[in-house]
């Protein structure tokens, strides 16, 4: 008889307890990351009701995490300056062991008003401790962007930072990243079908998620059959169970997930409702056998804003 793989919870550093989400304020459809986001859909309803539904769908996120003891710090976003993205943090920020924060070069000039440095002023009075704050930012003269772990799936453990290129994740900038901060880079290019053609996919983020025994990823979206042989040794070597999803189910964002534990050391995995609906069933079972599962609703921020739960969350270690 074939005995049901039990979920060994046990505290682990390299997955984060704490995230960062922010509340919308007028959240809505930007034109400026429509060039390159091909998730997006240009809405047919009002901007008031826009923001009315994805306040609604943040909430009950945040809801659903705290319910599963999963520490929430929220800071609602200002109305001004308009920022129609900031609900998606990651690109923005990071935050590391021992304190570290650091702030990305942003491809949409109006994404740059996101990067609110007070913001880390009120993280502090959450007991979270930053000791140095390394702003890259000034990349962006070059042209060099990196937009945190929207372009960069960072196994932390291992020491390994993932990065599908594209105009939103720069080269020359995950190598010297990966100097400064001692990981390994490994460099491919992510593709997807649009209106016929092989489009580049926007953020490492919405094809991969590597977690603590496994990822999630869409293999056949890397084009150079070497680039993708390289990628699965690399996951393989590190320990990882590949869990492989179609282009089609990377459409409904099951690549943008993301690996979370509670303060009992409870691993859980954060995906969208549209995510979940799009997985086969032995796929369901297999991430059920390392992790619960926290299923949110979110499809005015997906279809709005071509960004999943993943993105709307920055880890804070």
């Amino acid at each position: 008889m074939k005995t049901k793989t039990s979920i060994i919870n046990q505290p682990d550093g390299s997955i984060a307890k704490c995230v960062l989400m922010i509340e919308p304020v007028s959240f809505g459809y930007n034109r400026q990351t429509a060039v390159n986001n091909f998730f997006q859909k240009e809405p047919d309803i009002s901007p008031e009701n826009i923001q009315r539904d994805a306040l609604e769908e943040f909430q009950a996120m945040t809801a659903q995490l705290r319910a599963n003891r999963i520490e929430v710090i929220v800071i609602k976003d200002t109305l001004h300056p308009h920022k129609p993205d900031s609900i998606f943090p990651n690109n923005w920020v990071s935050f590391h062991e021992g304190g570290l924060v650091v702030i990305y070069p942003m491809f949409a000039t109006n994404r740059r008003l996101e990067r609110r440095i007070e913001i880390l002023d009120i993280i502090e009075t959450h007991g979270k401790i930053i000791n140095n704050v390394n702003n890259i930012s000034i990349w962006e003269e070059e042209k060099r962007f990196l937009e945190g772990t929207g372009s960069l799936v960072l196994d932390r453990k291992n020491g390994i930072a993932y990065a599908s290129l594209s105009g939103r994740t720069d080269q020359s900038a995950v190598e010297q990243y990966c100097r400064i901060y001692n990981y390994e880079p490994i460099l491919f290019t992510a593709r997807h079908t649009v209106n016929g053609k092989r489009k580049n996919v926007y953020h490492t983020n919405v094809m991969m998620c590597v977690a603590d025994k496994f990822a999630v990823i869409g293999l056949s979206s890397i084009d150079d059959p070497a680039e993708q042989t390289t990628v699965t040794e690399y996951l393989i070597r590190s320990g990882k169970e590949i869990i492989e999803i179609s282009e089609e189910q990377m459409h409904y964002f099951a690549g943008n997930m993301l690996q979370l534990q509670n303060d009992s050391g409870k691993h859980f995995l954060v995906m969208s409702q549209s995510a979940h609906d799009s997985l086969t069933a032995s796929q369901i079972d297999k991430l059920k056998s390392f992790n619960e599962l926290i299923i949110c609703s979110i499809p005015t921020i997906e279809q709005i804003g071509g960004g999943s739960v993943r993105c709307m969350m920055a880890e804070i270690f």
